[in-house]
């Protein structure tokens, strides 16, 4: 009988791409781990168990087949392997590196539960999908029928973008409008090169638009084009602008020169990044050379944050938290890279004002953990007498995101929105308030995974197909 390629976990190990080490990685923008050769990536994709129930799958927001493209890699048919990736997700080499596996598929690895470590998914799926684009299998978008209809898509992050390649590919007319001079979104803008490397996201860009998908970039709807021409001007409309209005802090102070926003850091850094001039970087304003950086927050975003500014040259780098390292938000994976890089995390404490102007310190206080709230985490309390001054010449602010006021913004009726701001829509289709008006990802959700995004747009794009082919019955009648 011939040897089994799978359940192999039992005698190899788990093992990851080799990472750079932080002395090297922190010179550039380089992305940190390398690509398994094809021995390494079939070697640990072995160790994948076969589960009955994959939970690795079901804990996927788009359910990827997780345990099949495994196999196949494990029998060296990768090309297979790349087919059954691209079946449930549009953008696996981007999943592949950012998505959070510990806390999704890999923290729900079966064989991470009984001890033996989990398979090292996100770096297979990465492999997988960096190999078809070399070796050509990933096939440009050619619709075997086009269509009359068209469908306008506000925003050209990952969940606008999902919903344009599921449309184009079935032969609807799609044009995405958005605020930027490039498309992606976040993918562009809000994730460092570290973790992503832009030229992965322009592919994909560049393949949608030369599968006939229009972009139309530096637009702002309600300015440069109304809400209701593109609804004139569109049989369908989706709304995926993601949400980016940064959260503040009310704290004495907090209007100081050198206190900024994390998306404001972040877009400066990466455009830097294209080769672009940003002003506010060239004169220090969002650049953290020779500063003593403090960055607010403990999700993706403070991550992002205080890696980039160790690239950056800062002086030095803290990363205040009210709570403590098991209750914060952020990636484990991210937090440990961090502290490989040099930054301080200061746990159990907050922000309570700022000294300077331009800033020179945040006035710091410290905190215990207390009963837990609503959501069972300990509610952080104040432990009286205990503040202190952080030296800081550069305060970042990465304290999440809420959603803008749309509706007002684009002086329109009718769209609801819930008590949150974002926009309400139905589970699973996106269809809003208004009639032929659909809204997906982090506008609906609040704050949410690129991963959740790309699931959005697909299912909407199928709710939008299912509604332009009843307008088109309705109309043959």
């Amino acid at each position: 009988m011939a040897d089994n390629p799978m359940l192999k976990f039992v005698k190899i190990p788990r093992d990851m791409p080799e990472k750079r080490d932080a002395g090297n990685r922190t010179q550039d923008f380089g992305e940190i781990y390398g690509d398994f050769i094809t021995a390494k990536a079939e070697e640990q994709a072995s160790r994948c168990s076969q589960c009955g129930v994959p939970y690795c799958q079901s804990h996927c927001p788009l359910h990827n087949n997780i345990p099949d493209w495994l196999r196949l890699t494990a029998e060296g048919r990768l090309q297979e392997a790349y087919e059954i990736s691209q079946a449930t997700n549009t953008f696996p080499e981007i999943c592949g590196r950012i998505c959070p596996q510990d806390r999704l598929c890999e923290g729900n690895c079966v064989i991470e539960q009984s001890g033996h470590g989990t398979v090292t998914i996100g770096s297979v799926e990465k492999y997988i999908t960096d190999t078809a684009w070399d070796q050509g299998w990933v096939k440009p978008i050619s619709p075997s029928v086009e269509r009359p209809e068209s469908v306008g898509i506000i925003g050209a992050g990952p969940g606008g973008l999902a919903a344009a390649d599921h449309l184009r590919r079935a032969g609807v007319q799609v044009t995405v409008y958005d605020r930027h001079d490039r498309a992606g979104g976040l993918l562009t803008y809000g994730i460092p090169g570290f973790k992503l490397e832009k030229d992965t996201v322009m592919k994909r860009i560049d393949q949608l638009a030369d599968g006939g998908v229009e972009f139309v970039q530096n637009c702002n709807v309600g300015e440069d084009i109304s809400f209701e021409d593109l609804r004139a001007k569109h049989d369908a409309v989706l709304i995926a602008t993601g949400v980016y209005k940064s959260r503040d802090l009310a704290a004495p102070g907090s209007g100081a020169a050198g206190i900024v926003r994390a998306i404001d850091y972040l877009t400066a850094s990466n455009k830097v990044g294209f080769g672009d001039t940003v002003a506010e970087y060239d004169d220090g304003t969002l650049n953290a050379k020779d500063k003593r950086v403090v960055v607010i927050g403990g999700g993706d975003t403070a991550m992002d944050c205080v890696r980039t500014a160790v690239r950056q040259g800062a002086t030095s780098v803290k990363c205040l938290y009210r709570r403590d390292r098991a209750n914060m938000p952020g990636s484990q994976r991210e937090t440990a890279n961090a502290e490989e890089e040099g930054v301080e995390f200061v746990w159990l404490s907050a922000p309570k004002g700022f000294t300077g102007d331009a800033v020179s310190g945040v006035m710091v206080q410290q905190m215990r953990l207390g009963l837990p709230d609503a959501t069972g985490r300990q509610s952080p309390e104040v432990i009286e007498g205990a503040d202190y001054v952080e030296d800081a010449d550069l305060v970042i602010k990465a304290l999440g995101f809420e959603a803008e006021d749309l509706p007002k913004l684009w002086d329109t009726d009718g769209l609801e929105v819930t008590r949150w701001g974002t926009i309400r829509a139905e589970f699973e289709t996106g269809q809003t308030s208004l009639p032929g008006v659909f809204a997906v990802g982090d506008i609906v959700r609040g704050a949410s995974l690129v991963v959740w995004a790309i699931r959005d747009g697909r299912d909407s794009a199928t709710a939008i197909l299912e509604h332009l082919n009843a307008a088109s019955q309705v109309a043959a009648e």
